[in-house]
């Protein structure tokens, strides 16, 4: 499989993932389903992306505990499952967001699968904020408000992590308390920062590669 591939196949699981939430909330084995897909979706990408163990390991490993934490918050919900489930997304976003900074910064030339991993990374960054709203909520409830009243659950969270990512702030989701409020601008600033530096990169990139013809 070439890179191209590669980063083409990564950005498709990751825009499927976000789309097929809604099997996590249903009953059967709807949360089976998403959590096999959920808990394996970045573990071929790293072993392809990268030679270091280490991160084969760590991914492997969180990849694990958010199948069996999520399939087990789904069915058998407690006080315990949903931290460490928030916990492991985290770990397992972070570990495939390395892979790809790396694999982005360091690649020569501008390439179709560098705008393609470029793509998918920002996508992982909107992603890895919700899993932080989430422990937020969980420790302190009450930090993010809904307009609706709607109960703040993870797809609420994945909605409102994008359109902060995105500047687009809608006003539905309101950050109430100081924690929800420094994370909210924290993301937004790394969504511009992303943006600013990734369009730096790519035009420094083609400068070299038009200077070395």
């Amino acid at each position: 499989m070439t890179d191209r591939h590669k980063a083409l196949f990564l950005l498709v699981i990751i825009l499927a993932h976000n789309l097929i939430y809604p099997l996590s909330t249903g009953g059967g084995i709807g949360p089976l389903i998403f959590y096999l897909i959920f808990g394996t979706m970045f573990v071929f990408p790293v072993f392809m992306l990268s030679q270091r163990r280490s991160e084969h390991i760590l991914i492997m490993i969180s990849g694990v505990v958010v199948f069996f934490a999520g399939v087990t918050n789904s069915y058998t919900p407690g006080t315990l499952a949903l931290p460490v489930l928030y916990v492991s997304v985290i770990i397992y976003h972070l570990t495939i967001a390395v892979v790809l900074v790396r694999y982005i910064f360091v690649s020569e030339h501008i390439l179709l699968e560098v705008v393609l991993t470029a793509t998918s990374l920002y996508l992982i960054i909107g992603s890895v904020f919700t899993p932080m709203y989430g422990l937020i909520e969980l420790i302190e409830p009450g930090s993010f408000v809904s307009s609706s009243g709607a109960l703040i659950d993870w797809q609420l969270l994945l909605y409102y992590s994008y359109v902060t990512l995105t500047s687009v702030g809608y006003g539905d989701i309101t950050p109430a308390k100081y924690y929800a409020q420094a994370f909210a601008s924290f993301e937004a600033i790394v969504g511009v920062l992303y943006t600013v530096i990734l369009l730096s990169r790519l035009i420094n990139a083609y400068e070299n590669e038009q200077g070395s013809q």
